[in-house]
């Protein structure tokens, strides 16, 4: 029996091109480094480094019944998000075990849900099993959004000559709709690394030419593995948790739970 084929980003090209390092992350042909782990890390830390994180999952809950319903499916008082800003949380089974770690957004009239690229499948049909008697409709539009992460300092001063939208004014866990030198964008400021920066929701036919533009202006192309060390340091800063964050399974309360509580009682923040 073949293997499955991996699925690929719009970006594919793009990292073959920068000569990444390409492997199996959750059934995505994904770039793992680049130039390398250590250098990359170093290029978020103390300049602006560019993810590839087209792989994660929008899912957009609409309809008369959408607060509810979202409200329903995480473990934080989106009622509290205004139109514009976005909050961490997370998807829970009614045994208290974990689906999925999630950002939700609010628009002016729907939700959306960005999840985990390996769970994607699993979280939209919890999503649509847990609201099928509410007026409202689970969307999973992930393959018409391209997403990049501009991570580090720098960040402002890379993206700012390409959009009009002033990237001073984008508070963290906000954002802003606007355009990237003309291509229609979310732009959102979770800075997950632990540094400032910015997330781009982009069409994926904008996104090969948006990415070259932030490498040509001095982003370093950034790999998974990177990701990894740099969002450790984003969770032991933001909890008070060990590197590794909380134990996130489906049969099991997450582990740490001081440190999870703590996490919650600064959810207004972020």
């Amino acid at each position: 029996m073949a293997a499955q084929a991996l699925r690929r980003t719009p970006l594919y090209e793009e990292h073959k091109a920068l000569g990444a390092r390409l492997v199996d992350f959750a059934g995505w042909e994904m770039p793992v480094q680049y130039e390398g782990i250590k250098a990359e890390h170093e290029a978020v830390r103390t300049a602006a480094g560019l993810f590839d994180v087209s792989h994660m999952g929008e899912v957009f809950i609409r309809g008369p019944q959408a607060e509810e319903a979202v409200q329903r499916l995480v473990t934080r008082d989106v009622s509290r998000l205004s139109v514009g800003q976005a909050g961490y949380a997370a998807v829970c089974y009614e045994s208290g075990g974990t689906v999925d770690d999630v950002l939700v957004y609010r628009t002016p009239d729907d939700f959306l849900i960005v999840v985990n690229a390996s769970n994607r499948e699993k979280d939209v049909a919890h999503f649509r099993e847990n609201t099928e008697d509410l007026d409202a409709e689970v969307v999973d539009e992930s393959d018409d959004w391209a997403l990049l992460a501009l991570q580090g300092p720098r960040a402002v001063e890379l993206l700012q000559p390409f959009t009009e939208t002033d990237l001073s004014s984008i508070k963290y866990y906000r954002y802003e709709v606007g355009e990237v030198d003309g291509a229609y964008a979310i732009l959102s400021r979770t800075g997950y690394t632990g540094e400032d920066g910015f997330e781009l929701f982009v069409r994926p036919d904008d996104a090969p030419r948006i990415w070259r533009l932030l490498i040509e202006a001095g982003a370093a192309p950034v790999g998974l593995a990177p990701a990894t060390t740099t969002r450790s340091r984003w969770v032991a800063r933001r909890s008070g948790a060990s590197p590794a964050g909380p134990c996130l399974r489906p049969w099991a309360r997450p582990s740490g739970l001081r440190s999870w509580r703590r996490t919650w009682k600064m959810s207004s923040r972020w």
